[in-house]
């Protein structure tokens, strides 16, 4: 007996037997019904969810001639005969992928003109339609916009974003949805019950999984499981055939993670490398698994998982195990791994610094990802101490530094006697030298640096250290001040600050500074802010005396922009050797 693989063995005949596609299943039985039929369909969606099958099936049924009650083919009539017998004249099937020229299209429409001998409709099964070239699509597009009464199309795709839109405007729509793991279980039961072969439930949840929603893969992986098990299908020996990670992999590494076992992960990560697995899979297997504790958090949102019952049992043991917090924080760094895989060079040392990560989540609050104490703790020290310190202005400290570096050194000196009076003497005795008096504290200096109405750019020298008042300064100070304050300025300044750069401030008299614009929108925009650019200069340059004129540029003062070879020449006749160098090395402007 010829042996007929399980795909094309148990393909559905009826409507009541297409697996996942309900609601257009009951759509198409009760167009049949009715008889209220258009005149082109589109069938889309993933591979091998029923597309073609299904629409087989509307074919026959459109042409059965005593259809049942339920809108199904009778199989018993001379067109359901001729159609299960592969000699049915009413119904043709065309594959776009191997005949999408012109030449094609136009001798499917010459068929269209002759009316169908038994039945009342001829039907056209026109697979992968997105495979035809622009001409047969516009060669089709006539025949579909004006067809004859008695043509129905079928469609079918897996890309119907490659379709032109005027081809989808004349055809009623149909999306096909990809198989559910619960889905495609069951109908892999029913399969293994007719062909009486035993298998574990968790076995064919692997299966489903792997097959990604396509009915028609779930079922040629079954039979090469089937093979491989002879007969006997089990979970251990479906992973070892279909080289899949086992699941436990991941129970087994969040576990750890929990705990802080970073040396357990590790050394489970040796075994699932050297049996040849990869470690960006393993990641992103992991970050599948971590999304799946996490769903199974919440009552809600646990018929999310599509996976079998035993698994779903699982999942729900280890939620109550791991915080949310712990998940989010793993979830987190998994996705940042698996977006840098491709591009590190070190890929096992990544996924083996993103394992360690995640373990380390759940660390207490004095251990780091080295399980070293944080900065914070040092910088929460400092802290404590600096505000124990007085406030005190910078040339008091000094003064009280120098008297106690001379008693420390000469300890042998006597002291003399303390006066009261003066609390920078150096002979008051029993007195508590504190850390906040000796040289500038970074809160004094902090203090020093925020006058109360002035807002500087970012990065600039603060006005109560500056040293001079009244500096002078040149056109080319000015210049580098300009550019580096336009350098400095925020996020939210930056499309002004791109102008700025193309600006030339000048000294009209020392210190008044003159900036020309464009026109009066830059200028308001730049008047918003005028006081910060002041306060700028005014530091970079020492000189609090600065005044700036935002003024408009007449039109006599434009000056036309030279171009890249303007500009060569310019400088070749300011400077001959430029020209020579050129000769020289033989050089061409770019």
């Amino acid at each position: 007996m010829e042996y007929i693989v399980s795909a094309r063995k148990y393909r559905p005949i009826t409507f009541d037997t297409v697996v996942g596609q309900a609601a257009l299943t009951t759509t198409l039985k009760n167009a049949v019904k009715s008889g209220k039929l258009a005149h082109a369909y589109l069938f889309c969606g993933p591979r091998g969810v029923g597309k073609t099958t299904c629409a087989r099936i509307f074919a026959k049924a459109i042409n059965c001639q005593n259809p049942t009650a339920e809108g199904e083919a009778c199989n018993e009539c001379e067109s359901c005969q001729s159609f299960n017998e592969q000699r049915s004249l009413n119904i043709f099937e065309l594959d776009a992928a191997s005949n999408n020229s012109v030449e094609h299209i136009k001798t499917l429409m010459e068929q269209t003109r002759i009316p169908p001998q038994l039945g009342r409709y001829k039907v056209f099964i026109i697979d992968e339609v997105h495979m035809l070239s622009t001409a047969a699509f516009n060669a089709f597009l006539k025949t579909l916009e004006e067809p004859p009464a008695h043509v129905i199309f079928i469609l079918a795709t897996t890309e119907k974003h490659k379709i032109l839109p005027t081809i989808l405007s004349r055809c009623q729509i149909y999306d096909f949805e990809r198989m559910t793991i619960r889905n495609t279980v069951d109908h892999l039961k029913h399969v293994a019950e007719k062909e009486g072969i035993s298998y574990e439930e968790q076995a064919l949840a692997v299966i489903a999984e792997k097959a990604d929603g396509g009915m028609r893969d779930a079922l040629s992986i079954f039979d090469q499981a089937a093979s491989f098990c002879q007969g006997n299908i089990t979970y251990e020996k479906v992973i070892e055939d279909l080289n899949v990670l086992d699941a436990e992999n991941y129970f087994q590494i969040i576990d750890l993670s929990v705990d802080n076992k970073v040396s357990d992960i590790m050394l489970l990560l040796n075994n699932v490398i050297n049996k040849g697995f990869d470690g960006g899979l393993l990641i992103q297997g992991l970050a599948k698994h971590v999304r799946n504790v996490l769903m199974a958090k919440d009552p809600q949102t646990l018929p999310l998982l599509e996976v079998s019952d035993q698994q779903r049992q699982r999942y729900q043991e280890q939620a109550k195990r791991c915080e949310t917090r712990f998940l989010y924080q793993a979830l987190k760094k998994m996705n940042q791994c698996d977006i840098n895989y491709r591009q590190s060079s070190n890929k096992r040392l990544l996924v083996e610094l993103t394992l360690i990560e995640i373990a380390q989540i759940t660390q207490p609050d004095d251990e780091g990802d080295s399980a070293g104490r944080r900065p914070r703790r040092l910088k929460s020290l400092f802290m404590h101490l600096m505000r124990q310190a007085q406030p005190k202005t910078a040339a008091p400290q000094v003064a009280a530094a120098k008297p106690l570096a001379a008693k420390a050194s000469s300890p042998s000196r006597p002291s003399s006697p303390s006066n009261p009076s003066n609390p920078s003497s150096p002979s008051q005795p029993n007195r508590a030298v504190k850390l906040g008096g000796i040289g500038f504290s970074w809160n004094n200096l902090m203090d020093q640096g925020k006058p109360s109405k002035i807002n500087l750019i970012p990065g600039t020298v603060s006005p109560a250290i500056t040293q001079q008042k009244n500096a002078q300064f040149s056109q080319e100070d000015l210049e580098l001040q300009w550019m580096a304050m336009c350098n400095r300025m925020p996020q939210e300044l930056s499309g002004i600050a791109t102008r700025m750069k193309n600006m030339n401030p000048t000294i009209i008299e020392l210190p008044q500074i003159e900036v020309l614009v464009d026109n009066s929108l830059i200028k308001q925009e730049m008047e918003d802010f005028k006081g910060r650019i002041l306060s700028t200069l005014k530091n970079g340059l020492q000189n609090e005396n600065i005044s700036l004129e935002i003024r408009i540029i007449e039109h006599q003062e434009q000056v036309k922009p030279l171009t890249r070879r303007e500009q060569f020449e310019q400088l070749t006749k300011e400077n001959p050797a430029i020209d020579k160098l050129r000769q020289v090395f033989d050089l061409e402007l770019a």
